[in-house]
């Protein structure tokens, strides 16, 4: 999975991808301190996993991976190429969802670079230039639709759709939100949009407005905007993220403690996002190797297999399968195969979060 954090200058953004990822990208008072993309790979907590290795004390153990990717900071004209534009594009365009950073508190401290704290100003401005750069792909869609229509006809619905598609981006409207039948929204996936791409709203709050998020007006401003888009927000506080990012264990939880949240930003976070894509995790283990897997809800088990080796998913024959829930139940593998909980599946058994599987196959 691959996240792009994304945002106007002096957002948050840098020091959110920092605490999050632990990289040392650099973070200053001035708009774009970020030219390349930093790139971070961070390990989801998985206590599932965690609890396997100390099971099996295996030689490897292998926690699933997100990539964040800080990209620089983004102006008004960017589709355009002010700015860093089109390279901005280009790198957002690469990823599989989007964390729009909006600034909600006030800080004279801090240089915004549109000159004051407006987070449904400072949203339009990213979501416009987006929806500049879609309408000029979707032109050219249209275009190559319309000359191969006249050598085949079965071209003339993909013209109809990418027509209705760009009033609806020159009204200034996201392609997320247009509506349109499952089966057309699968042909506007082929373009690329980048505005098509699920969004979490990343509320940076300072530390007094993430503890009275109800008496926070920017915050609720922002879950008013991505209500209306159908995206979703996650209130967060950069710099109390970087703090919590140096501790550990003990200290750690009591910090979190102290300010009556369960998990980190991070955790928080990388939930989300596997929710907004519709991830889960599998699971295989033994004396070589706990690992995590990541995959689609709704991944059959012969796909799932796929994700491990090619040659698995080609020799598919069965998965056997014990729930996670089961065996924390039971205390052992052994355990759950004794009480009949360890199951065998075929190719249609459509794999479950927190599956335990170890895969039968003959090539």
């Amino acid at each position: 999975m691959k996240l792009g954090i994304v945002g106007l200058p002096n957002v948050g953004k840098s020091t959110l991808f920092n605490a999050i990822t632990n990289a040392g990208a650099e973070s200053a008072n001035y708009p774009f301190c970020t030219i390349d993309p930093n790139v971070g790979m961070v390990a989801v907590p998985d206590e599932r996993l965690d609890q396997l290795a100390q099971m099996y004390e295996p030689d490897k153990k292998t926690p699933a991976v997100v990539e964040f990717v800080d990209i620089a900071g983004l102006v008004k004209g960017a589709s355009k190429g002010e700015g860093l534009g089109n390279k901005f594009l280009a790198n957002i365009r690469e990823t599989d969802a989007i964390i729009h950073v909006v600034r909600c508190f006030d800080d004279e401290n801090v240089i915004h670079v549109e000159g004051s704290t407006d987070p449904k100003r400072d949203i339009d401005i990213i979501n416009l230039e987006l929806v500049m750069a879609d309408l000029e792909m979707v032109q050219r869609r249209v275009d190559k639709a319309t000359k191969a229509m006249k050598g085949d006809k079965k071209y003339a619905h993909e013209v109809e759709l990418f027509s209705a598609l760009a009033q609806h981006l020159n009204d200034g409207k996201l392609a997320r939100t247009f509506p349109c039948e499952e089966e057309d929204r699968a042909l506007l996936g082929t373009a690329e949009l980048l505005t098509l791409k699920p969004v979490i709203y990343a509320a940076n709050t300072d530390e007094e407005g993430f503890t009275h998020l109800d008496g926070n007006r920017y915050y609720q401003l922002v879950c008013d905007i991505a209500a209306a888009e159908g995206a979703q927000v996650l209130p967060i506080c950069a710099r109390m993220e970087q703090d919590i990012a140096e501790l550990e264990g003990e200290e750690k939880q009591m910090f979190l403690e102290e300010l009556g949240v369960e998990e980190s930003g991070l955790d928080r976070l990388i939930k989300c996002s596997y929710a907004l894509l519709g991830l889960i995790s599998f699971l295989t283990y033994g004396k070589d190797e706990c690992r995590a897997w990541t995959i689609k809800k709704g991944t059959k088990a012969p796909q799932a297999a796929g994700k491990i080796h090619s040659d698995i998913e080609r020799g598919f024959i069965r998965a056997e399968v014990l729930a996670y829930g089961d065996l924390d139940k039971c205390g052992s593998v052994t355990a759950a195969r004794e009480k009949g909980l360890l199951r065998s599946e075929g190719k249609d058994y459509v794999v479950q979060d927190g599956d335990m599987i170890y895969f039968r196959f003959n090539v």
